[in-house]
């Protein structure tokens, strides 16, 4: 199904580039920087938006997806599928940079640098407010428009440039699983899958809370028809 095809691209896309700096960078003694691999994911979730937002709402996140579900704004029949293909995507970047980099021991994994509570706290605190910028500008379940992508962009880049030194500023499940376990760096998993599902959900009652009735009950966003 196309949907799922760009997903899965769309993730891998994602995966590749921003996993890809952190490799790059410290495979080049730093020539790409905090900034550059923070500007690399907000840049390359930015691109995919506007690439496949029309065709699958280039979610590129398990924990967008289930959010969208929560607010009625996507079929829940479609989340496993969704889901399965993130998945596919982001093992498929982390195999390949796995090849490219086989010197690398962490492929980009998402560590905590200080406590474990702090980088849970910050992950939730962090997908909760790109969640809520989502679903703001978004249409339904697509992130396509003249500004979607430039905003949910700029979130990530803004999140990972100041929070990315001390959680990673992982805020979804899938770009933290996928390096994780192709590298065996399992430790501290749970929080980059845990954290992001909350902060996304939290998101929900968030945009209900401060914006017009029928928010996110099917209403004024009615769940994106389905397509082959």
């Amino acid at each position: 199904m196309k949907k799922l095809l760009a997903e899965s691209l769309g993730t891998f896309v994602l995966i590749f580039a921003g996993t890809g700096a952190i490799i790059i960078n410290e495979a080049s003694g730093g020539a790409i920087g905090h900034a550059g691999i923070a500007l690399t994911f907000g840049l390359v979730v930015l691109a995919m938006i506007y690439t496949f937002g029309d065709v699958s709402g280039a979610h590129l996140n398990p924990a967008v997806t289930l959010a969208f579900a929560v607010g009625r704004r996507f079929p829940w029949r479609e989340v496993p599928a969704y889901v399965a293909a993130q998945v596919v995507g982001g093992f498929a970047a982390s195999g390949l940079l796995r090849v490219l980099f086989p010197e690398n021991g962490k492929l980009g994994a998402t560590l905590p640098a200080g406590a474990w509570s702090q980088s849970f706290i910050l992950e939730i605190v962090l997908t909760a407010m790109l969640m809520l910028t989502i679903l703001s500008v978004s249409t339904g379940a697509k992130e396509k428009g003249t500004t979607a992508g430039i905003a949910i962009g700029a979130v990530i880049g803004l999140e990972a440039m100041f929070a990315g030194p001390i959680c990673g500023a992982s805020m979804n499940p899938i770009r933290s699983l996928a390096p994780a376990m192709v590298s065996g760096h399992l430790e501290h998993l749970w929080i980059y899958l845990a954290a992001p599902l909350l902060g996304a959900l939290l998101a929900v009652p968030l945009c209900i809370g401060v914006r017009d009735p029928g928010c996110c009950d099917g209403r004024c966003h009615p769940p994106a028809p389905t397509k082959n």
